[in-house]
């Protein structure tokens, strides 16, 4: 017994140190068990966090290149806008050149045709002006040679004789309008 006492003062006297059996238990689970979560569980974990790893990286370079993409699509979109404004400011400016090249070119010709409505009015009154005078040239002639005839007693039947003291008389008449213009 006073072995026994001996052993259990002993064992008493430092109780970190565990009994050599349960030591050599102890080893042998934790070898078991580094063993089974070297050969087993951390080759699933590494290729678990590796295919994370990779997936996360595709997913950035994914996202990269998606992200390149939208550039290069709002840059050709900022193109094409900018071409569209300045194909409209071009129609636009050969639309005001042609309205005001067309608003010239009518004025141009409602000037030419007035023009002409002016001549052909002028021409026309002209016409009637001659036509008016030599009808008035006719009636006042024969005015003036029956009023003539009758003071005079005799009558102008000679036609010739007529027309010469006619054309006299109104030569002297307009020649009077003229001046009292």
């Amino acid at each position: 017994m006073t072995a026994l006492v001996t052993n259990a003062v002993t064992e008493m006297e430092n109780p970190l140190i565990p009994a050599i059996p349960e030591l050599i238990i102890g080893l042998i689970a934790f070898a078991i068990v580094f063993i089974f979560l070297a050969k087993k569980l951390l080759p699933n974990i590494n290729k678990v966090l590796e295919e994370r790893r990779e997936a996360i990286e595709g997913g950035i370079e994914k996202a990269e290149a998606v992200q390149a993409e939208a550039e290069r699509t709002l840059a050709e979109y900022k193109e094409q806008l900018s071409q569209a404004r300045h194909e409209a400011n071009r129609l636009r400016q050969e639309a005001q050149e042609q309205g005001a090249a067309l608003i010239a070119e009518m004025r141009a010709e409602g000037q030419r045709q007035r023009e002409e409505i002016v001549a052909a009015g002028h021409t026309q009154i002209e016409a009637d002006r001659k036509a008016a005078a030599q009808s008035l040239r006719q009636d006042v002639g024969q005015l003036a040679t029956d009023l003539a005839g009758k003071l005079v007693g005799e009558s102008l039947d000679d036609v010739a004789r007529q027309s010469r003291v006619i054309d006299r008389f109104l030569d002297e008449l307009e020649e009077k309008a003229e001046a009292a213009r």
